[in-house]
């Protein structure tokens, strides 16, 4: 798989710090939700640290996967539905939550199911960010979020002696 030079490691910290910070700003806007659904997998742990600061008891998740590597993308496949009192409400009073929103295809599913639900995401890339609500940092279509379960302790050369190029 080839990835992108530009490389953004998240660290457990900071992650919690960004998730909060997007808690805080959806306590911001006045809105009150009746029910979380999180995007699985990378929306579980927002969706955890968001339904505890804004008391929100209902979580939901979808799950939607797609084969791909970094240059291509496959098909979109829905692994796991919404539960169906929540889609019939189509997305009033629903926080979608997410780590980040990448191409916009994942998105833009989700969206679908629940067109009247308020997307939020901790981070977004330019592509995907029409379709999000509410995020926290933005970052270029080229750069690969490493999140914290995604990682391990490791050691890392120094940049002097990165050979690279």
């Amino acid at each position: 798989m080839s990835l992108p030079d530009k490389a953004f490691p998240v660290s457990w910290d900071q992650f919690h710090r960004d998730a909060r910070a997007l808690a805080w700003r959806l306590s911001g806007s006045g809105q009150t939700w009746s029910a979380i659904v999180c995007i699985t997998r990378g929306g579980l742990v927002p969706a955890a640290i968001i339904s505890r600061e804004l008391d929100i008891r209902r979580i939901d998740t979808v799950s939607v996967a797609s084969y791909h590597d970094y240059l291509s993308q496959g098909d979109m496949k829905v692994l796991k539905e919404i539960n169906s009192e929540i889609l019939e409400t189509e997305g009033e009073g629903v926080l979608i939550v997410d780590d980040l929103t990448d191409t916009g295809k994942t998105a833009a599913i989700v969206r679908a199911m629940l067109p009247k639900a308020h997307f939020a995401t901790v981070y977004a890339k330019p592509k995907g960010r029409p379709l999000v609500d509410t995020f926290i940092t933005e970052v270029s279509q080229d750069t690969w979020i490493y999140f914290p379960w995604d990682m391990g302790f490791a050691y890392v050369e120094p940049i002097a002696k990165d050979t690279r190029g």
